[in-house]
Parts: C-alpha cells; structure tokens; sequence
C-alpha cells in the first residue's frame, strides 16, 4: 500500500467508529471495490451532512453514532436543497460547484446503497424511502469548458526546455541577493529539474510522483512504475513511459541523491528533502512538491502553473501525435471523457479523434 494510502486507510479506521452503523455497513460494502483515500472522502462528506442534520434539529439523536434511518427516511426536498444552500453558502469558501456536487454524489451513494442493495433480517430494504434518487446532481465540469479554462495556461513545445533551464540556471539570478534561497537552490535544483523534467516526459499526478521508490525506475526500457490513481489494487504497479529527454536529469539526481541528501539506506523513495532540524532526507509531500514548482513558476512569470498544469502541458503535446486512447492509458484516466480534454486544446477536433480511433480499429 503507498505512503498516502496508508495514511488514509488509518484515517478511515478513526473516523468510521464515528458514524452510525448503516454508515459503517455501507464503508464495508465499499472497502473491496475503493480505495481507502476515496473512502475517506466519503465518510468526511457523510459527516458534514450528519453534523448539519443534528445543528438544523432534523434528528433527534443526540449523537452522531445513534442517528436512526427512519430520521433519513422522513427527509423532504426541501430538506436536501437547504443543505446545498448550507454548502454554497460557506464562510470560507471552501465548497465549489464541484465540491458541492461530490458531496451530494456521495450522499447519493449511500442512500442508494440503503434503499437498493442492503437488506434487513425480513428481506427488505434498510431504507425504505430514499429522497436522494430525486436529486439531479448537474455535470460541474465539461471537457470542452476544461480546455478554455486551461487555454493560454500551459507550457509550449520549447518552453518545456526553458523551464527546466530556467531552475537548473536563471532562476538562481534572480534570487542572488536572497542567501536563503540561493542555498536552497544550491541543495535542490538538480532533484527539482528532474521531477519538472520527469513531468512533463510522463504526465505522471503528483501522487504518483510521491510515492515512487528508487528501484520503480526501469532506464532501459523507459518506465517509472506506479500506483495509479482509482486502482485499489495493492500488489500491482502500472508502468508508465517517459520520455528520453527525462533520462539525463534522472542519471544526475541519482547520482546525487544519497550523498547530498544523506539518505538512509532503508529509505527507498526517490525524491526526498531534509526537513528542518533533521539531518537525514525522507520522502517529499505532496505539498512540498507543489509548493517548489509554484516557486519557480511565479519567477519564471508563469505565476498559473502548477503541478496538474505540467501535467496538462505534457498531456496536450503527447495527444498531438498519439490517438484519444493512448493518451487515456499514460495519463491513467478512468474514462475517455475526462481526455477529451486535450482534443479541446489541440487543432484537433473530437470527430477527428474519434474517426481515426474507428480506423484503427
């Protein structure tokens, strides 16, 4: 199990207990089919709605744990579109359109779950009205939508290169007269070229760059080998190409990667960093990886980039010369919708697209 999910998984067990036990049932049903990051958000969005029941005086439970399903049962329209309203109208902010739609998807699963598939000692079903299969849940996000937002927002061809140049050189210029940065800079340029380097020759998620190891990079055939996202298999990695221009970058981090950042031997991850007050290097987070790339980026005066953008700039230049399909399997999309992004970004149009994936096949 990788590094976040082990971290999730122990999450899930804390939060679970938690929740009443149908909530439990449902989690249980789930576990073979969902990764425990996935299943976490689940339980996450069931205890906002819970906690909101109980404050709006919709249950009479006094507890999370003991709020029965006939108070779930008894639930209005009017009731579920008052907390869509509680979720847009968040101080922070924190619920988009997106979120907001997740939420209520999950909720929408459970409810599903309860109505249809779950059964009492009697042979029927737990819940016995479920109002969720009222709710339309409205797409957040089209492909095409996808695309205009990202347009202009993405690295071309030879800004690639001038990028990645831009951190191994320029980029310590600019911050000449700040001591600090430039000792960070003397540190890690060469390990921060190379995960640029290696995402934009792979298109590989944040994720899946945190939780590579050493011994998950194959040079002769050009491979990183990786969970991916959505895949709750364990005991399986998928290898994912990169390109030839990342091997250069890789040979020289690796080179330096135990005598420059004192690795353990016992510390398999690729990509690590010392950590204040600490003199041996562990495992990068995701956030410090998004947080060095969105450092460079504003100096570079790309201030949008980001980590997911390399990943799209990198997508949008592979589809370019690889079908709809192709590019589907490096990225690691579930479905084919979700690329369609690309053809969007591209010359190309979906008819294009799906006409020569017909002729191919």
């Amino acid at each position: 199990m990788n590094i976040q999910k082990k971290k999730d998984r122990i999450e899930l067990d804390r939060l679970v207990p938690e929740m009443p036990w149908y909530v439990e049932k449902f989690i249980n049903y789930k576990l073979p089919d969902l990764s425990p990051s996935s299943l976490l958000e689940y339980v996450r969005d069931y205890k906002t709605f819970l906690s909101w029941l109980m404050a709006e005086g919709l249950t009479s439970a006094d507890k999370m744990t003991e709020i029965p399903l006939v108070d779930l049962e008894k639930l209005h329209m009017d009731s579920i579109d008052n907390f869509r309203m509680f979720l847009a109208s968040k101080r922070d902010n924190a619920n988009t359109r997106t979120t907001i739609s997740r939420k209520l998807s999950s909720l929408r699963s459970l409810f599903h779950y309860l109505s249809q598939i779950a059964e009492d000692e009697e042979f029927y079903p737990l819940l016995k009205r479920n109002v969720m299969a009222k709710v339309s849940i409205k797409r957040t996000h089209k492909p095409k939508d996808t695309a205009a937002k990202l347009e202009g927002k993405l690295l071309q061809e030879e800004e690639n290169l001038e990028f990645i140049n831009y951190i191994k050189q320029d980029y310590a210029h600019d911050v000449a007269t700040n001591k600090q940065a430039i000792y960070a800079h003397e540190l890690n340029s060469v390990r921060d070229c190379c995960i640029v380097s290696l995402i934009l020759n792979s298109g590989l998620r944040v994720s899946e760059l945190v939780n590579l190891n050493t011994d998950d990079v194959d040079f002769k055939k050009k491979l990183v080998y990786v969970y991916r996202k959505g895949k709750n298999d364990d005991t399986f990695k998928t290898p994912v190409y990169f390109r030839q221009d990342a091997i250069a970058d890789l040979e020289l981090y690796l080179t330096l990667r135990e005598t420059r950042y004192k690795a353990p031997k016992r510390e398999k991850a690729l990509f690590l960093a010392i950590a204040n007050g600490k003199k041996e290097g562990s495992r990068m987070t995701k956030r410090a990886i998004q947080e060095m790339v969105i450092k460079y980026a504003k100096r570079f005066g790309k201030p949008y980039l980001s980590v997911h953008k390399l990943r799209h700039s990198f997508a949008t230049d592979y589809y370019m010369s690889n079908d709809l399909y192709k590019t589907q399997e490096q990225l690691g999309h579930a479905s084919p919708e979700t690329t369609q992004i690309y053809a969007h970004l591209t010359d190309k149009t979906m008819a294009e697209a799906i006409d020569r994936r017909k002729a191919e096949a």
